[in-house]
């Protein structure tokens, strides 16, 4: 039986293969904090390295995440799982971010992964974003016994400029442990388009480790965006076909709810 989770880093990697219209792959290295949404406050008091709502090398912020207004997370999450229908048993709410770093952050993808009162994983909500500013969610429910979590959903909201709206994905991830494994495939009428995936293993989540992650991979965030957009670069460069978000409404938070914006 696994152990309860408990907050935590993730030491990892993501990786990105594209398949179509022609290939092309990369992969680098982050870190993820993966932190139980009642310990926020405990853990502002505890860390020193990882700022919880202040600066600092590497911090957390509430705004950064859900309604992007600084209210507290886990409230916002319950709210969004039972607008969906999906019983999220009651128990504790993990999210897996990336913090900021040097005051930066990026995240392509939040997951929220909600337990019940036994601490048997029940739903996740994944929160997207894109680099137009826009953000949507994907949630599920789950099997509180499996390890590992398969499901899927059409696509609908704009992210890669160089992959169509007509688009589905399928979710494959496992029960966080001493390892964790989030993958993501797309598929497109023509068939299978991109794979991304985070893995990570889990250290304690203390000064120590902050500060081993900082010092091994320096600016990870500012890495991380300058990544996305050197790959689109080369595909641009390589000639795959460009669609601009133009014409696609994106969805962007406001307050509680997500309204509809027309990107100018």
């Amino acid at each position: 039986m696994q152990a309860p989770p408990v907050s935590c880093l993730y030491d990892g990697r993501v990786m990105h293969q594209r398949l179509r219209p022609f290939r092309q792959r990369f992969t680098y290295r982050v870190w993820s904090v993966f932190v139980d949404l009642a310990e926020w406050d405990g853990l502002r008091r505890r860390l020193r390295a990882l700022g919880i709502e202040r600066r600092g090398p590497a911090s957390l912020r509430a705004a950064d995440h859900g309604p992007r207004d600084g209210s507290p997370l886990l409230p916002w999450v319950r709210h969004e799982l039972a607008a969906r229908g999906i019983e999220d048993g009651g128990g504790r709410v993990f999210m897996l971010a990336f913090p900021r770093v040097l005051g930066y952050v990026f995240n392509p993808l939040t997951v929220y992964y909600a337990y019940d009162s036994a601490d048997r994983l029940r739903a996740l909500l994944y929160e997207v974003k894109n680099t137009f500013g826009g953000q949507h969610l994907y949630a599920f429910a789950v099997d509180g016994t499996a390890p590992r979590h398969a499901h899927g959903c059409d696509k609908d909201f704009y992210v890669s400029p160089f992959i169509p709206m007509q688009a589905a994905y399928a979710f494959n991830v496992t029960t966080p442990g001493e390892r964790l494994s989030v993958v993501i495939n797309e598929r497109v009428a023509e068939g299978p388009q991109l794979v991304a995936s985070l893995t990570g293993v889990r250290r304690p989540l203390d000064d120590r480790n902050v500060a081993a992650c900082l010092l091994r991979q320096g600016p990870m965030t500012l890495k991380v965006i300058a990544g996305i957009h050197w790959q689109a670069l080369k595909l641009w460069w390589r000639g795959a076909p460009f669609r601009g978000p133009s014409s696609v409404p994106q969805p962007v938070v406001a307050g509680n709810s997500e309204r509809r914006r027309e990107p100018r």
